[in-house]
């Protein structure tokens, strides 16, 4: 524990939720899901008006639309979220080099290691201004918590949500904590804190009243000794700057369980591509590759194999991955397939052996030209759905090698689309063949709203726009006056 709260943790309010409200004029002010959605979708993140109507995270998207059936209901964007996280992250370590990443929103900073803050006035301020720097950056909030310890300083920054700053100062944190249900602690779980419910215990006070001994009786030793420690605010642990990655991982739940084979083994090849493209994103190759499969009844099995040397060869990838399929039953159906890559390493190497074995496969078959090189993940993969995921997905040939008709366009909700009379937009949904787009960008008004074929030639999957910097442009009404016609055919 520090004698001054200079341990700062941000948590930007309702993140993915927050910046499509700011990618998406209309949608300000209303309430916003963030997930997948699908049958079998799960909730991302809600927008806090979403949560007045009880939605919350890892709620299944089919119950959250019985809770907010008006909420806007969008695919995630993962690639913009990365760069606004990376804004942020950029932000923090101009005020220390000590700065702890916890997920895309959220990170510990050490303030008196940067130099920035000393006492609690400095320390307030420099959350104060992060805040103003975080809001003229990228046009979103961020909670801050101060504190003299890592745990009193996440708790201060949820207690402060949303847009807000709390600063506990040093000999107050007991009776801050004393009256907040102990689910507030880390590591204080559901059937943790109902198990201390069954006892009499409800709040951090009582868990410091009830003592060392009674806690480790009640849930053992090692996390009833610290959770008594918590109870009291104590916590010495410091801020680490650099947190290695164990490993790289892409995995897929299906609306509809999976039953044929050669399906099944074309989507453990895409998900093999979109992992390689990840691993080499983070600049990383790895030695033991790791098949999921979650069958139709959830139990799922997970199968690793590790080879001679660290790689990020797709090829490599999707060899093994193909190895451990064979040896996993699937009858009855799959409902969930992952790939992952664990071992990692920051050099590659070669694995000969596993690439004379591709050369000589691709030579027997009439080798395809594509197959040489190596080969890139679709764009946008890591996105969860984007627009190009059913452009070549899996089917494109049948099992006898003929080729079957190619399929409709997907334009999931919520992804970016560019139309060569309208501009940039995005898609407020599909079906029966036609697409509805809104047109609008980050710093304009609300746009208009057009209807499309979904096969319609001026119509294509877009990058992300930036939320602040990038100008402005014509509105929809503006393309009207200039002579456009509607959109609908």
């Amino acid at each position: 524990m520090r004698s001054a709260p200079t341990i700062l943790h941000l948590d930007m309010d309702a993140f993915y939720a927050s910046v499509e409200q700011a990618s998406k004029p209309s949608l300000r002010g209303k309430a916003v899901i963030v997930g997948g959605l699908g049958p079998r979708g799960v909730v991302a993140t809600a927008s806090y008006e979403a949560r007045r109507f009880g939605v919350h995270s890892a709620m299944p998207t089919a119950q959250a639309r019985r809770l907010c059936p008006n909420g806007a209901y969008l695919v995630p964007r993962f690639s913009l979220y990365r760069a606004v996280s990376d804004t942020v992250m950029g932000l923090l370590r101009e005020l220390s080099p000590l700065v702890e990443p916890l997920s895309l929103d959220e990170a510990f900073v050490d303030l008196e290691a940067g130099g920035t803050a000393w006492d609690a006035a400095s320390a307030r301020a420099a959350g104060e201004r992060l805040r103003a720097d975080i809001a003229a950056a990228t046009g979103l909030s961020g909670s801050v918590g101060l504190a003299g310890s890592k745990m009193l300083a996440k708790v201060a920054s949820e207690e402060a949500k949303p847009d807000g700053l709390l600063l506990i100062e040093p000999g107050t944190e007991r009776a801050l904590l004393a009256p907040m249900p102990v689910r507030t602690l880390p590591g204080v779980g559901p059937a943790t804190g109902e198990h201390l419910r069954r006892a009499g215990i409800t709040t951090v006070g009582e868990l410091a009243e009830a003592g060392e001994d009674e806690l480790v009786r009640l849930v053992g030793r090692a996390h009833g000794v610290g959770l008594y420690r918590m109870a009291l605010g104590l916590d010495d642990r410091p801020v680490v700057a650099e947190r290695d990655a164990k490993s790289v991982s892409v995995e897929d739940t299906f609306d509809v369980d999976l039953h044929d084979r050669v399906r099944i083994r074309t989507e453990v090849q895409r998900l093999a591509d979109r992992c390689v493209g990840r691993l080499r994103a983070s600049g990383h190759s790895g030695r033991t590759i790791v098949l999921k499969v979650r069958r139709y009844d959830f139990s799922t099995l997970t199968r690793s194999e590790t080879l001679r040397g660290p790689t990020d060869d797709p090829a490599v990838v999707r060899e093994a991955a193909a190895r451990l399929l064979e040896g996993v039953d699937t009858t009855g159906g799959v409902r969930l397939l992952g790939v992952g890559v664990s071992g990692l390493a920051d050099y590659t190497q070669e694995d000969l052996f596993a690439q004379s074995l591709a050369g000589a496969a691709a030579g027997a078959e009439g080798a395809d030209p594509g197959a040489q090189g190596p080969v890139q993940p679709p764009a946008g993969a890591e996105g969860a759905g984007g627009p190009e995921a059913a452009s070549a997905g899996p089917g494109a040939t049948g099992a006898d090698g003929a080729a079957e008709p190619a399929r409709e366009r997907h334009w999931p909700a919520g992804s970016d689309v560019s139309h060569a009379v309208y501009g940039p937009g995005w898609v407020q949904g599909s079906g029966v063949g036609r697409v509805t787009v809104r047109f609008e960008r980050p710093g304009s008004t609300p746009g208009r709203v057009r209807t499309f074929r979904v096969d319609d030639p001026d119509l294509a999957p877009a990058d992300p726009l930036p939320l602040v910097g990038h100008g402005e442009a014509p509105s929809a009404e503006s393309a009207e006056g200039a002579g456009a016609g509607p959109g609908t055919p």
